[in-house]
């Protein structure tokens, strides 16, 4: 009996032990928690209840120059079901109606919405898709639907949410207008004014710190290092969506004509260099076209003809020869260094003077001109040239601007060719928008001004830059040269190669152009035409340039020169410019008149400075115009969807009450 008690205390000691040891380890332990590794656990509890979250800035609108919307961000929403979530009863009640709201809305059959729903219930699914891409107003429709309008809980409706950037006036513009992305490397990529602008649109992101209360859920807590969002500006184009619409139909109508590859056209203001219009289009495979690529700023090429009016400024500037010099084309035909120069005009022009052969487009009369003055000191003509800057990029604020070559005598391969082919437009590579600068130095008496795509940066109606005209060679020229200039420019057009688009009852000046491309490229099989036709109206009084390129235009009835093509184009745009009604702030049928509306940016501004008793009308206004307009008269205001004001709650004209809510329902 001794032995066995014995060996039971044994037993008692040895657990003692053990539990003295364990209990050693549990004091060891926390006080290495507490001690030493006391401020990395509490980092750790920190992060897990206690996280920073960020409150994203809103995006600054792009904006036409005449108010229009032309960029701005709106919710995107995603509706999910979690279909375990209903219980049965509510589930089976509530199937039927459902998916009968969702047809309507959605636009499929009943059985369909209800057969999916069914089957995701049967399947245990909690993230099936319902319906993504919808707006503010299909968003609140469905939500109201039964069994989803029971909540998250109890109708497994689970809503996401995300801002998209939209272009309000569709594709128009949609290459110049741009946009801001992330590259699947994660590196930051756009293009246009969204990409250019973005330090001003984006604003910065606020940050808040939370902590967790729950399963999903977070309280705020407030603490010195709460950081408020801060939105971004707007940014005021110069785009006037009148003339914009204008050019994107003309171009695209004569695209389709001739079945062309791609072309652009841009009008600028002559006196301040504000582009009013930017169109390029591209062909897709199934023959539509779109904008693809902004031609008219990256795409570097041989004028061809439109090229010659280098020529003669710097000839007349150097006096070398005059408009009256006269020449003899030869035949149609002449060689330098065993190559031919030709005429389109078989059998030449005869003798004739300098002015007439620009007006007819002869390139052995312009080529001599330029040959024979300046062989024996090809620098000085060149020089020239670089003097009227086409020889560097015009240095705008977009990435991608197409590199101009200009062959330089102290180049490896300048050759005995190399002047005789400047003459005519060939060795020499511009962009479409460098050439409409150099036209419309001459359009604005010498003065060449840099192409200007914005004009300011505003928070509402603060402005907070201005971006003025920028000068960028007060004087190409003399003033005798820019008149005859402008002599043998309309000339062009009256009695030249553009005589086809001559009107009586509206004057324009300007030069054709038809480029062979590719020319040297697979023995001349990859060799097609550029039509070009580049100038300004009206002639006497020059408002706007303008420059229109159609690239690989259809040459079965031989009619792909630049007056055929590209020339209808320029027409077309300045008629309708000065002979229909002025101003508009929405795509319309190019055939009907619009009566002006007022519409300006800074209209609800004026409109605000005015005593006023009763609710404006702001049925047709943009919606930022109008909420401002209505604030500042001191009414709450709430906005639903985007873009111009379709309707509004309170009708115009009945008395203005302080601190009433108006809805305004946006289109």
């Amino acid at each position: 009996m001794a032995v066995e008690d014995k060996y039971i205390s044994y037993r008692i000691y040895l657990v003692a032990f053990a539990i003295f040891l364990i209990a050693m380890a549990i004091a060891v332990k926390l006080t290495n928690i507490q001690w030493v590794e006391g401020d990395y656990y509490r980092k750790l509890a920190k992060e897990r209840t206690v996280k920073n979250f960020v409150i994203p800035a809103n995006k600054g609108n792009i904006y036409s120059a005449d108010g229009s919307l032309l960029a701005t961000s709106i919710p995107n929403y995603e509706i999910r079901f979690d279909a375990v979530a209903p219980k049965s009863e509510a589930f089976d009640k509530n199937i039927e109606a459902l998916s009968d709201s969702l047809a309507l809305v959605l636009g499929k059959p009943t059985n369909f919405f209800e057969n999916e729903l069914r089957k995701a219930r049967a399947n245990k699914n909690r993230y099936f898709l319902v319906a993504r891409n919808l707006s503010y107003t299909e968003y609140m429709k469905i939500k109201s639907f039964p069994l989803f309008n029971l909540g998250a809980y109890k109708g497994g409706i689970i809503i996401e949410q995300e801002t998209v950037r939209e272009n309000p006036i569709g594709k128009i513009a949609e290459r110049t207008i741009g946009y801001e992305r992330v590259n699947p490397d994660g590196t930051p990529d756009g293009k246009g004014i969204e990409w250019a602008y973005r330090n001003y649109l984006n604003g910065k992101d606020g940050r808040i710190l939370k902590q967790k209360i729950a399963k999903g859920q977070w309280k705020p807590i407030r603490d010195i290092n709460e950081i408020d969002p801060q939105d971004g500006y707007d940014v005021i184009s110069t785009i006037d969506v009148f003339i914009q619409d204008i050019a994107h139909h003309a171009l695209l109508k004569q695209l389709e004509d001739y079945q062309a590859d791609h072309g652009c056209v841009v009008v600028m203001e002559t006196q301040t260099g504000q582009v009013k219009a930017i169109s390029n289009l591209g062909r897709d495979q199934d023959g539509s076209y779109y904008e693809t690529t902004n031609y008219a700023y990256t795409e570097s090429h041989e004028p061809g003809s439109t090229f010659k009016l280098v020529d003669l400024m710097a000839i007349l500037e150097d006096k070398v020869a005059d408009t009256s010099t006269v020449y003899d084309s030869k035949g149609g035909e002449i060689r330098y260094s065993g190559k031919a120069v030709r005429d389109s005009h078989k059998g030449g022009y005869g003798k004739i003077s300098l002015a007439r052969g620009f007006e007819v487009s002869s390139n052995t009369i312009m080529v001599q001109a330029v040959y024979n003055n300046y062989k024996n000191n090809p620098s000085k003509f060149v020089n020239h040239v670089n003097s009227y800057g086409l020889n560097k990029r015009l240095g705008m604020e977009f990435k991608g601007e197409g590199k101009p070559f200009i062959p330089q005598p102290t180049d490896k391969n300048w050759s005995n060719i190399s002047l005789p082919w400047m003459a005519f437009g060939y060795g020499v590579s511009v962009t479409p928008l460098q050439t409409l600068t150099f036209y419309n130095s001459v359009a604005n008496n010498g003065v060449m001004v840099k192409p200007q795509m914005v004009s300011e940066i505003k928070k509402w109606n603060t402005t907070i830059k201005k971006f003025d005209t920028q000068v960028m060679n007060p004087k190409v020229c003399s003033q005798e040269t820019i008149h005859k200039l402008k002599a043998v420019l309309e000339n062009v057009v009256k009695k030249g190669t553009a005589s086809k688009l001559y009107s009586k009852d509206f004057s324009m000046a300007g030069k054709t152009g038809t480029a062979a491309v590719n020319y040297g490229k697979d023995g001349g099989a990859g060799k097609y035409y550029a039509s070009s036709f580049v100038g300004y109206f009206p002639a006497d009084h020059p408002k706007y340039s303008c420059i229109v390129v159609v690239h690989k235009p259809s040459t079965v009835n031989n009619n792909y020169y630049g007056a055929d093509v590209a020339g209808p184009v320029f027409k077309r745009i300045a008629q309708k410019i000065f002979t229909d009604a002025p101003s508009t702030n929405e795509i319309k049928n190019l055939n009907r008149k619009i009566p002006k509306q007022e519409n300006n940016y800074d209209s609800y501004f004026v409109k605000s400075q005015k005593k006023q008793n009763s609710i404006p009308n702001v049925k047709g206004m943009p919606g930022m115009d109008a909420i401002a307009l209505l604030e500042n008269l001191g009414m709450k205001v709430k906005a639903v969807g985007v873009g111009k004001v379709k309707k509004q709650s309170l009708q115009a004209g009945q008395n203005l009450v302080k601190n009433t809510t108006i809805l305004l329902e946006l289109s």
